[in-house]
């Protein structure tokens, strides 16, 4: 059984306050065999200098440090990807590194920016992720993605990353799903939502309006899971600007975009799930220590934690991120979620592993509308809405910037600044897509607190990003 020690445990501290800027976003899709990366790199950093009424030239000059995330050289066929876009950018001879955690990796580059500035090595740093999905084979993709699992051990067996996820969707839907055939229905749910946020959202590629029949229809790619269950596979970058106070204060002077506070916590769990030791559940703080005393009893089969079923690195990065900040209980203290929803199960895993639903009932937070823009069961405001990106299955899954993406959209709700931003009739034109005759305003009313998770493998790194108002914090000294 896995232990840990008081000092393992320890609530990671940051030596001073650190603020994100302002941030940017490029079109995502499919292919864009028009378009370089580091077209796309230059792209989503003049958005994040137009945020803030700057030039990308006056931006930089405030740049000291640079962290570059890209999941697999092989997409991209360029070792060393991230000096080719530091160049490009203009920002040699600066220090940068690249940053590798798999599908968290745009979650980790925004650790390491973080932790560059609390230091006081820099004040100013450039985050930024990309990924190049277009120039292999779907086929080969979809390999190259599975080889970030254990080589020796799940790629043979795998193939592709909806296998592994498979088996832990047959374990759930067995143990915390009974078996019904409804719990089927609310996975399809989650995708029926996420593609129609989606078609809201100028930067997506995948917005559809559908129904659960068609992604419970759609083609059987690992079973239970289905073409329509599944994440997408694109080509995008994003990034963030993290600053200390004082350079946060003077690049946001007469803008309309207020720094926001930020927190980076991670954890990170074994490539092979079939080796997960068993352990007691690390209580979050709005858990009890008896509370789940009984869940073998009324879950048969989840004796062993986190077996199949529940991701460890999820859990505790959440941990630690929420006594960094002082969150007492997500669903109360947060405003929107944007989660990692590779998959429709690991959607419904997380809510689990993050406290917004205990373990065994995070379907709840589906059924009940809870955490829907507006919930469909009373047309009231969602509680937490989650994924109004579109998340990985509508939006985009450009591995390297999906977390900074994510970041980026929760911080357009935080700075009240969706609607301007996603309505914007010239983007979507710049980006040759047709704004719907439908288009709904999704920005969530009064947004002071915000977290993004970035999730690789079936767990083997994630990351909390929280984002709050700095008028708005919980815990005054965090």
């Amino acid at each position: 059984m896995i232990t840990f020690s008081h000092r393992q445990l320890k609530t990671p501290r940051l030596l001073r306050p650190v603020y994100l800027v302002t941030a940017g976003l490029s079109k995502c899709d499919r292919a864009m065999p028009d378009k370089r990366t580091e077209e796309l790199c230059i792209e989503a950093l003049a958005m994040a200098a137009k945020l803030i009424d700057r030039t990308p030239a006056e931006l930089k000059k405030y740049i000291h440090t640079a962290y570059y995330g890209h999941f697999a050289d092989h997409f991209g066929d360029q070792l060393l990807g991230e000096a080719v876009i530091h160049d490009r950018l203009g920002l040699d001879p600066l220090g940068n590194v690249g940053i590798k955690t798999g599908g968290a990796t745009g979650g980790s580059t925004l650790w390491e920016a973080v932790k560059a500035v609390a230091s006081g090595y820099s004040d100013c740093v450039l985050a930024m992720g990309w990924e190049r999905m277009d120039e292999v084979p779907t086929d080969e993709g979809n390999h190259l993605i599975a080889c970030a699992a254990d080589k020796d051990w799940e790629t043979p067996l795998g193939h592709i990353y909806t296998g592994y996820y498979a088996v832990m969707a047959q374990k759930y839907w067995q143990v915390f799903g009974r078996e019904e055939d409804s719990f089927r229905r609310t996975l399809a749910e989650i995708s029926v939502k996420h593609h129609g946020y989606a078609r809201f959202n100028p930067f997506a590629h995948g917005g559809m309006k559908i129904t659960a029949e068609d992604v419970i229809n759609s083609p059987v790619v690992a079973y239970p899971l289905r073409a329509l269950d599944c994440c997408l596979m694109s080509v995008g970058a994003a990034c963030a600007i993290i600053c200390d106070e004082d350079t946060a204060t003077e690049l946001t002077k007469n803008t309309r975009n207020k720094p926001l506070r930020i927190w980076v916590a991670a954890g990170s769990h074994t490539l092979r799930p079939a080796c997960r030791r068993n352990m007691e559940i690390p209580l979050l703080p709005n858990e009890s220590p008896d509370q789940y005393k009984d869940l073998a009893e009324r879950f048969p089969g989840s004796e062993r934690y986190p077996g199949f079923t529940g991701f460890l690195a999820a859990r505790i990065s959440a941990l630690y991120a929420y006594n960094m900040c002082g969150i007492t209980d997500p669903s109360e203290d947060l405003d929107l979620v944007e989660l990692h929803d590779a998959f429709t199960i690991s959607d419904i895993q997380t809510y689990e592993d993050l406290g917004i639903r205990p373990y065994g009932y995070g379907r709840d937070y589906v059924e009940s509308g809870d955490c829907y823009h507006t919930n469909p069961r009373t047309g009231q405001p969602g509680k937490l809405p989650s994924n109004i990106s579109g998340g990985l299955i509508g939006c985009m899954h450009a591995v390297g910037a999906t977390g900074i993406m994510q970041v980026f959209e929760v911080a357009t709700h935080l700075w009240n600044r969706w609607a301007e931003i996603h309505g914007d009739k010239a983007l979507w034109e710049k980006f040759g897509r047709q704004k719907p005759d439908d288009w709904q305003d999704l920005q969530v009313a009064g947004a002071r607190r915000g977290m993004a998770v970035s999730h690789a493998g079936v767990g083997s790194h994630v990351t909390c990003t929280v984002l709050m108002d700095p008028d708005s914090l919980i815990k005054e000294n965090a």
